[in-house]
């Protein structure tokens, strides 16, 4: 009986061990290359560190640890997606804390066709993330609302799963123009910043991040939470062209 105990116990420590140092991270689409640095950042002094990354809209991200997904740090593109996982008792609600700020604007290729919102009933095919899934998606239909021509627009949008789609789209020039964040136009060579939608128009984009109720229990995912307050997580948060 003590000879089969402490194989049990051998069993648990090994496996224990295989885990030291992994962590896993679920975060939306327009956040996947500044995470990608900082996570990387973080690996050049933890070399004992992993960080497995699933990046998805943060509705789908949601979904995810509805089903049981294994995940240690969220990061999500709004307040309410933030607000369903503690609802859901999926993150722990004292470590949901801001992350960063982002703005909302409109690219295409080429030369503007147009200079302001109101011009968009001008273009015949506009990509936009699914309000239902897509943050993104949902600010962009917040400001064509406030803005009136919502409804002008039904049937010009072209509905797509992330923002990076949306702005796929554009690249390849499957549609006019696209809604995407201004950090993720920033980073493409292929598309221009036709304009800057009014922030009035749309409430204010904020990232927000918290451990998960497993994740609160992982001293290294615990330990990467904590870097990504530091001086060198910020200034590399600024270099993507994130609010701080």
């Amino acid at each position: 009986m003590k000879r089969f105990i402490l194989v049990i116990v051998m069993v648990v420590t090994l496996s224990s061990s295989a885990l030291a140092g992994e962590i896993t991270f679920g975060a939306g689409v327009g956040l996947k290359d500044v995470l990608n640095e900082l996570a990387a950042s973080f690996v050049k002094i933890n070399p004992s560190a992993k960080i497995t990354r699933n990046f998805a809209a943060s509705g789908v991200l949601a979904k995810q640890l509805d089903s049981g997904a294994q995940t240690d740090i969220v990061f999500v593109a709004n307040v309410k997606w933030m607000d369903y996982m503690k609802e859901k008792k999926h993150v722990d609600a004292g470590t949901v804390r801001l992350f960063a700020y982002n703005t909302l604007v409109f690219v295409g290729k080429g030369k503007p066709g147009i200079s302001r919102i109101e011009e968009l009933t001008k273009l015949e095919k506009i990509a936009i993330g699914s309000p239902k899934s897509v943050p993104a998606g949902e600010y962009a239909m917040q400001a064509l609302k406030n803005a009136g021509i919502d409804k002008q627009l039904e049937k010009k949008l072209v509905m797509a799963r992330d923002v990076r789609e949306c702005l796929m789209y554009a690249e390849r020039g499957e549609v006019n123009g696209a809604f995407v964040y201004g950090t993720d136009a920033l980073l493409s060579k292929t598309v221009d910043i036709w304009f800057v939608v009014p922030q009035k128009l749309y409430s204010r984009v904020v990232y927000m991040s918290a451990l998960t109720v497993s994740g609160v229990k992982n001293q290294d995912a615990v330990k990467f939470f904590t870097f990504l307050r530091s001086a060198e997580a910020r200034a590399i948060l600024l270099k993507y062209g994130f609010e701080v």
